[in-house]
């Protein structure tokens, strides 16, 4: 996926009770629900990995 600010690679960023989309280049994180419509097969893929993701 690329991030909207910069098009650089978001990655999924992990931490104790959230998961986020976070951009490589400038760093700008995306909460789940702002980028869902964009998903693609690859990020999709590792978000089916969490059991539950908190939206906050």
């Amino acid at each position: 996926m690329k991030c909207r600010k910069c098009q650089g690679e978001l990655v999924v960023k992990r931490s104790c009770r959230r998961v986020r989309l976070q951009c490589k280049s400038c760093h700008q994180e995306y909460q789940i629900h702002e980028v869902a419509a964009d998903l693609d097969e690859k990020t999709s893929a590792i978000l089916e990995q969490y059991t539950t993701i908190i939206y906050d």
